[in-house]
């Protein structure tokens, strides 16, 4: 925010300020409490004192009581209202926000003064090419990954059929239509010049999320569905609405707002703030508005200057992008967990982590058998979850995996994991069919350059903390001789991607046969599978076979080495994300697409050439689900690395640690 009265500006320097508060909300929503509390504001109740200021919830029915202080006493008002993305639920649902707006001038919708959010429209410059950018790549984003104010509903669910006009309802009593100048006969209005600028289309009137679940009243319902006028009452994505939307119609709902960045000039009725700036059609424009903005200039000063926006994960206010990550997740989750699931094939140890990932939004169930589970979803509408190696190719099941970026510690010492994978289509280690994660990594050469660049981001920061799937770097690596080096990566030989994957080579012994025969002047380094040499899973190699065996941690393996072989490690993909020639001699995920050397032949499919880093947003940003075991919400990659660097991260109880131990004297037994 700019300007030398803005106060929620000033708070977030140094010196701090009384809020004195008349509504019970700010006292019992933690939420709200704690971004205040880091903008500066300390909540108080009582009558203010000279420097301190009157908090009020927008133009809420309670704010009267705060404006009759702040008047008699003469003191400042901040009003606080939610940002524009918010939650996956409404805050009725009881959501959380993830950041407000904090406007010491008047509040975004109140048209009849002009707020911090319209001053900031008015009189900053808006031309710093970077803010610039950063709004274009935040309005690339939010679109890509469907966020509203609102994120319970399945992106392209629900859609009518198109082409279509859209008039977009909102709840009674909605603060912003009154101070936006308008009311219910708008809302008529509106309906009336829809149908009449359309002669011919169909009418779409877009019902509010608080109106679909009930809580509220809107201003349209069933007898208004006559003609060419539909009711849209289901949850549903505003981005793919706009696609089908030949016209959009709004008094001031947000939708509006997002209409502008799905590339329409929305009719508007009502004043909102996002009116009187040449980019939507104004009945009722506000006279004193009347400077031309772009999309990115509008964008920039709503969502990057104007909000406070929150991190949870780390308890700090910070930048639009890192929240956007956060309701990213949040809405991921919601959108793939929230019909619930059936699961099979999940090992004890692993059911409390199944719930964590999956259960949030409705209950994971665990059945006996793939049939008890089938009949059971039949009934229910659950999805059904299978542990990815559990059940055939052929069975019809979301497949579950560990992540790539699993845990400090080895998931055969029964390690809860930091990420799993969730795949519709397949799973990543079987070639034989597509899976989720080799469609995207075939859609990743089409991502836009934020997507890449958040992906360089997160190469960098790996490559620089030495992470790999079982998190950060333990051990030495020893003095090695000069020369060029090859490491010949070991994996456990029943691992279903050796016994999927590969043909002529499947044993590590024919692994490093093979590298030898290839570079026989070359020093061969052999890095066993760190559950085979922990003695837990077999695979061992029962005499020499390289000129190194080396046990130190991944990372500091390839980076000792010129070339790597694998069959189909996931260290092969590590090594190429430190820039190392990588030999696959069976077919993992990542080979096939121009990146490795395959003297296995991929599947012919894998016609698809992305770079370096459109693989790896694929198969770190796109493709898992991540989990932070400290506020026990989803989370992005990012803080799921930074927990894996710094801590905190799950350990093993005590139960799994004697499991583990039992687990390794049986394998050595057989």
């Amino acid at each position: 925010m700019v300007g030398d009265q803005d106060m929620s500006k000033a708070a977030a320097g140094p010196s701090r300020r009384r809020l004195f508060v008349y509504n019970g909300g700010f006292l019992t929503q933690g939420r709200v409490r704690r971004i205040l509390d880091l903008a500066g504001w300390d909540i108080s109740i009582g009558q203010p004192m000279e420097q301190d200021a009157v908090g009020v919830w927008g133009k809420s029915p309670t704010s009267p009581r705060g404006e009759a202080v702040a008047d008699r006493k003469g003191a400042p008002i901040l009003r606080v209202e939610d940002s524009f993305l918010r939650s996956v639920h409404t805050g009725r649902e009881g959501d959380a926000p993830i950041g407000l707006n904090l406007d010491s001038r008047g509040v975004h919708f109140d048209s009849s003064v002009p707020s911090d959010l319209e001053h900031i429209l008015a009189t900053h410059p808006l031309d710093d090419t970077a803010l610039m950018n950063r709004a274009r790549n935040a309005v690339d984003h939010i679109t890509r990954a469907h966020l509203s104010k609102y994120n319970a509903f399945v992106p392209g669910q629900n859609l009518p059929e198109a082409p279509y006009v859209v008039v977009i309802d909102q709840t009674r009593g909605d603060a912003s239509i009154e101070y936006g100048g308008s009311n219910a006969d708008t809302f008529r209005e509106m309906l009336v010049f829809a149908q009449t600028e359309n002669p011919g289309s169909t009418v779409i009137i877009k019902r509010h999320p608080e109106t679909i679940s009930g809580a509220r009243e809107g201003h349209f319902g069933p007898d208004d569905v006559k003609g060419r006028v539909r009711l849209l009452d289901a949850p549903v994505s505003p981005w793919s609405l706009m696609e089908g939307a030949t016209a959009v119609y709004t008094v001031s709902s947000q939708m509006g707002f997002e209409a502008i960045y799905a590339g329409h000039r929305p009719r508007v009725f009502g004043q909102p703030f996002y009116a009187g700036w040449g980019l939507t059609q104004d009945e009722y424009p506000v006279a004193r508005r009347e400077r031309k903005l772009t999309r990115a200039q509008l964008f920039a000063a709503a969502m990057i200057l104007y909000p406070a926006w929150y991190d949870p994960a780390r308890d700090c206010l910070c930048e639009l992008e890192d929240a956007i990550d956060t309701l990213e997740a949040l809405a991921r989750a919601w959108r793939e967990d929230h019909a619930g699931y059936h699961a099979v094939g999940m090992r004890p140890w692993k059911r409390p982590h199944m719930k964590t990932f999956f259960g949030q939004a409705k209950d994971v169930r665990f059945a006996r058998s793939l049939e008890q589970a089938q009949n059971a979803a039949a009934d229910d509408g659950r999805q059904v979850m299978a542990w990815a190696n559990r059940v055939t190719q052929d069975d019809d099941v979301i497949r579950i995996e560990d992540g790539f970026l699993r845990s400090r510690g080895l998931g055969a010492n029964l390690i809860p994991p930091l990420s799993l994978v969730r795949d519709d289509l397949g799973i990543y280690f079987d070639p034989s069919r597509e899976s989720r994660l080799e469609r995207l990594i075939a859609e990743s050469v089409n991502l836009p350059s934020y997507a890449v660049d958040r992906a360089e981001r997160l190469m960098r920061t790996l490559q620089s903390s030495g992470v790999t799937k079982y998190a950060p770097p333990e051990g030495t690596l020893p003095d090695l001789p000069d020369g060029r080096r090859i490491l010949v990566v070991g994996q456990v030989e029943h691992d279903a991607s050796v016994l999927l994957g590969c043909t002529d080579v499947a044993t590590n012994r024919g692994l490093l046969q093979a590298a030898r025969d290839a570079n026989p002047d070359a020093l061969i380094l052999y890095k066993p599978h760190p559950d085979v040499a922990a003695g837990l899973w077999a695979g061992a190699v029962d005499a020499p076979a390289c000129d190194v065996e080396l046990s130190c941690d991944p990372a500091s393996a390839i980076a000792a080495a010129d070339e790597v072989w694998t069959m189909t490690s996931l260290l092969g993909f590590e090594a190429l994300l430190r820039g190392k020639p990588v030999t696959c001699l069976g077919n993992p995920f990542y080979a096939g697409w121009g990146l490795t050397r395959d003297l296995s032949p991929p599947p012919a499919r894998r016609t698809a050439r992305p770079s370096l880093a459109q693989l790896v947003h694929a198969v770190l940003i796109d493709y898992p689900r991540y989990h932070d075991p400290v506020t026990n919400s989803p989370c992005s990659p990012e803080l799921a690395l930074d927990r894996l660097i710094h801590g905190p991260v799950p350990s093993p109880s005590l139960i799994n640690r004697l499991a583990a131990k039992l687990q390794g004297v049986l394998v050595r037994r057989t």
